[in-house]
């Protein structure tokens, strides 16, 4: 694949509690020019972007985010205000601890009801795969699948590990076939986001490919 047509599955990413706007413009900048899927960035920066990037590139945010022990209710009123504010694409983080509960019936209400709020917009559920066994990923692609999410998601990028081909290739087998799947975490060069892409990636979750573009002389053949 051309780095090009790699770049196009990107959310191109900025999640680090340290960030500024100026960073943030960055990188919106970047992911207009290089045609990326979207930009993912932190809530309080979606209204400021959305009306930066007037309407040229899709506007990603995170809820729940890192861990996942937010209420339901507080995840819906997260979803509605980014919703309002200007995003197009919603990635939420399930509360892991009630997966190994067994608490199956909440973790799919809870994923309803965030689908419910996006109203029409992308919904993309991250179960953190490095935090849970085979069993638990592949009951989750079960879970996302019977609630409806347009996208399973890996990783946080805030645990111990990131994505993995053999996850991917778990979630793509294991997923419903209406449901993609985004790989997130750890993604550091183009060999590797062609692999994951090879293996059911349909959307990646890094901020290193663009780094990597623009600190090498691909010039317009990138």
């Amino acid at each position: 694949m051309f780095m090009k047509d790699i770049l196009k599955t990107v959310d191109h990413t900025l999640l680090g509690q340290t960030a500024t706007w100026t960073e943030m413009k960055q990188i919106l900048d970047d992911a207009m020019e290089y045609e990326t899927a979207s930009a993912c960035i932190p809530a309080a920066y979606v209204k400021r972007a959305a009306e930066y990037v007037e309407g040229k590139l899709p506007i990603c945010t995170v809820i729940g985010f890192p861990n996942g022990y937010n209420t339901t209710v507080v995840k819906v009123f997260e979803t509605k205000d980014a919703i309002a504010n200007g995003a197009e694409e919603i990635d939420m983080v399930i509360n892991i601890g009630d997966l190994k509960d067994k608490r199956y019936d909440v973790i799919e209400e809870e994923i309803r009801a965030i689908h419910e709020a996006c109203a029409g917009k992308i919904l993309k559920v991250i179960i953190e795969t490095c935090l849970l066994t085979e069993e638990e990923k592949i009951k989750m692609c079960e879970i996302v699948t019977n609630a409806g999410a347009e996208y399973i998601k890996t990783s946080t990028g805030f645990s111990t590990s990131g994505a993995t081909f053999d996850d991917v290739a778990l979630m793509r087998k294991y997923v419903g076939a209406d449901v993609k799947v985004k790989a997130a975490g750890g993604i550091t060069s183009f060999v590797d986001a062609e692999k994951f892409i090879s293996l059911g990636a349909d959307r990646l979750g890094t901020s290193r490919l663009i780094k990597i573009v623009k600190n090498t002389d691909t010039g317009a053949g990138y």
